[in-house]
């Protein structure tokens, strides 16, 4: 049996304004007596010390509102869905028990829709997975991702084909389940068996790709101005270098190179805004196709009625 408490999720796409749209919502909340509190579905956001490169908001910023499933791991632990979704439904069963609304927010978009959704992970096998470590060390990535564009296509056009780990994580469960169907589709999209909360309202921030796409720039060259250099200088003695996941974040693994002298500043601004151009259309892509979702445009005029008639309806959902 779930409470009366609804839960509100604020996703979409890098840039498009989704934490200060939050903070607005918790606020809206305050205002009719009810609290907010928000968890993240951001998963370079999990990471101590990652602050800058992934616009993490300050204790300041957040503004007295309580923000869970942030700076929970080292930079040497690996972040991975089958990780987070327990987690996250953890604390939301616990703002849900304390009588107050779980806010989730973030972009990374399976990590949202396994909180959302009925959403059980792929099996996993040690010994296909380091045949397959092995393939990637004789022969080349680029080896492995031609044959999951081959074996499942519409997996491969999420995947950077950069990224040995979910390359590697993909042909794995081709290999193990004999196909990519698995692999092939957003999970379905119905609530898990028995949720913490009574029901969701779903918000997909989106702007206009030309505007998006400046301000996504914008923003690389206002991260560097802000000393991200510096940050993952400071990270590195910790083991960014070595971690599995953390080290490849978008500007943070370009950081790391311009350290090294593998790149010049103006190379690893210009490599991180091309990649953080493409991680935008892969999210579009990804919550474009959630059904039951409210589209919001932060910076048009309606989307503060939006907003205050979201927060009303949840005001009035809530158990009494």
């Amino acid at each position: 049996m779930t409470s009366g408490v609804p839960l509100i999720a604020v996703v979409g796409a890098t840039g498009t304004g989704k934490s200060g749209l939050s903070l607005d919502i918790a606020r809206r909340l305050a205002d009719l007596g009810a609290t907010a509190e928000v968890i993240n579905a951001d998963a370079m956001q999990l990471y101590r010390g990652m602050n800058i490169g992934t616009a993490k908001l300050s204790q300041a910023q957040r503004g007295g509102i309580q923000h869970h499933m942030i700076d929970c791991l080292d930079v040497t632990e690996e972040a991975t869905v089958s990780w987070y979704q327990p987690a996250a439904r953890s604390v939301i069963a616990d703002v849900v028990a304390r009588g107050n609304v779980p806010l989730l927010v973030g972009g990374s978009g399976l990590y949202v829709s396994s909180v959302l959704f009925d959403f059980e992970f792929p099996a996993h096998d040690d010994d296909v997975r380091a045949a397959l470590e092995q393939e990637v060390h004789d022969k080349g990535l680029g080896v492995l991702a031609e044959r999951l564009r081959a074996l499942a296509p519409e997996t491969a056009s999420r995947i950077d084909p950069r990224n040995a780990r979910r390359v590697i994580r993909a042909l794995e469960v081709i290999a193990i389940s004999g196909s990519g169907a698995e692999l092939g589709r957003l999970a379905p999209q119905v609530a898990p068996p028995a949720p913490a909360w009574s029901k969701t309202h779903t918000l997909v921030c989106h702007t206009d790709r030309d505007d998006l796409v400046r301000r996504l720039d914008e923003r690389v060259v206002h991260m560097w101005a802000e000393g991200l250099v510096d940050e993952v200088a400071a990270l590195v003695p910790l083991g960014l270098d070595q971690g599995v996941t953390a080290r490849r974040a978008i500007g943070y693994a370009q950081a790391l190179g311009q350290l090294r002298s593998e790149l010049t500043q103006e190379q690893a601004i210009a490599e991180t805004q091309a990649l953080t151009r493409r991680y935008a259309r892969r999210q579009v892509s990804w919550f474009k196709r959630y059904e039951s979702s409210t589209l919001l445009d932060v910076a048009a005029p309606e989307s503060q009625h939006q907003m205050v008639d979201l927060v009303q309806r949840v005001a009035s959902e809530l158990a009494p």
